[in-house]
């Protein structure tokens, strides 16, 4: 039997997954890990754009909001990692970015929330 945190991280990567793909994205690589971090998911979103996709799971939102438990530390080692990404293995796009997308359980527990916040490593 798994940790049931990591369980529901790997169901809220899942759920993304199936989301950005029913989106028009394309999935590249999943947990992709380098030395600069790991990327849960390495897209290109439906105009071409490189997009690295950090994946916040919450049960509720009592300890604040996913994009609170974002710090700028991780935020640059995830911009790291795709950076390697872009030089090593990635197609031709048109720029790059790191996504955040946030899921959290309805309150009945039958659905997903489902939210992208894009470009959180913007200036």
């Amino acid at each position: 039997m798994g940790d049931p945190r990591h369980d529901f991280g790997r169901r809220a990567e899942r759920i993304v997954d199936r989301w950005l793909i029913d989106s028009g994205w394309r999935v590249l690589e999943r947990r992709w890990r380098v030395r600069e971090g790991e990327l849960d998911l390495v897209c290109l979103d439906p105009v071409d754009c490189l997009v690295g996709v950090e994946v916040r799971a919450r049960r509720t939102t009592r300890a604040g909001s996913p994009l609170e438990s974002l710090r700028a530390r991780h935020v640059a080692r995830l911009r790291a990692a795709l950076a390697r990404y872009a030089r090593e293995n990635a197609p031709l796009h048109r720029g790059i970015r790191i996504d955040l997308v946030s899921v959290t359980p309805s309150a009945a527990g039958d659905a997903w929330r489902v939210q992208r916040l894009p470009a959180i490593d913007a200036d």
